[in-house]
């Protein structure tokens, strides 16, 4: 994966397994850690930079981090408009794969470190003077914590027992949060973070839902005694006073 500088022509890429969300936010966390943000990114349709959401609102997980970022996102509508880093490309799939074949590079990790001796010298040779040098990249604060922006956000539903579920998961919540929905994000490295009313939640993962316990209650009931007046007690008194005046009479 590859960005381009429109201004210089500078490149900067890095080798991933995949083409994706994930990959795409960790190519623009390093480029902006060394140079900063940029204004806009110039992109094509893929999946990962637009969303297939038939709301033109709708934004990729990408599209979203980029806005929250402040960068702008625009899309190629035409395969001329991408002929650019097309070109890039043929150029790379080249010269840069001979020069790895020549090294005996078949991973991923080497490759990456290959690049970085590479890209330097490619720059070099390919570069252009731009007509105005002011840097538009804009650096970042040290406060700013990027990974809290590139990262997949998704909704989630809290169930009764204070689980979530995500990515085939269960996730067990603090105890005493008492929220319906939270938001899961998935960083670039893998690691899960659970928000809610813009605080992290801490949590464990489980391996299957917590037992309902339902306690019997056991109801217990008062004796009851009738009072002095009642037609049963008086029953019994008149019983008992005919036995006494029976007795004296004997």
């Amino acid at each position: 994966m590859a960005f381009i500088d429109d201004a210089t022509g500078m490149v900067y890429a890095k080798f991933y397994e995949y083409e994706g969300t994930i990959p795409a936010m960790s190519l623009l966390k390093q480029y902006t850690e060394e140079y900063g943000l940029p204004m806009s990114i110039y992109s094509d349709k893929h999946t990962t930079y637009k969303s297939t959401d038939k709301n033109k609102e709708a934004l990729s997980q990408f599209g979203r981090a980029l806005k929250e970022l402040g960068i702008e996102l625009i899309h190629a509508n035409t395969p001329q408009a991408k002929g650019r880093i097309e070109r890039l490309f043929k150029t790379l799939q080249d010269r840069l794969v001979k020069e790895m074949r020549l090294r005996n590079i078949k991973d991923i990790e080497t490759a990456n470190n290959f690049l970085k001796e590479y890209l330097p010298i490619f720059n070099s040779k390919f570069n252009v003077i731009p007509l105005d040098n002011t840097d538009v990249n804009v650096k970042i604060d040290e406060t700013v914590n990027l990974d809290d922006y590139l990262c997949i956000k998704q909704e989630r539903t809290v169930k009764n027992d204070s689980t979530i579920s995500y990515n085939s998961k269960l996730y067990q919540l603090e105890p005493g949060i008492r929220a319906k929905k939270v938001i899961v994000e998935e960083r670039i490295d893998g690691g899960v973070h659970i928000k809610y009313n813009g605080a992290y939640l801490k949590y464990k993962e489980i391996i299957k839902r917590p037992t309902k316990i339902t306690e019997k209650v056991i109801k217990i009931r008062k004796k009851y005694i009738p009072p002095a007046d009642h037609p049963w007690r008086q029953t019994f008194k008149k019983y008992f006073q005919t036995k006494l005046l029976t007795a004296d009479e004997n």
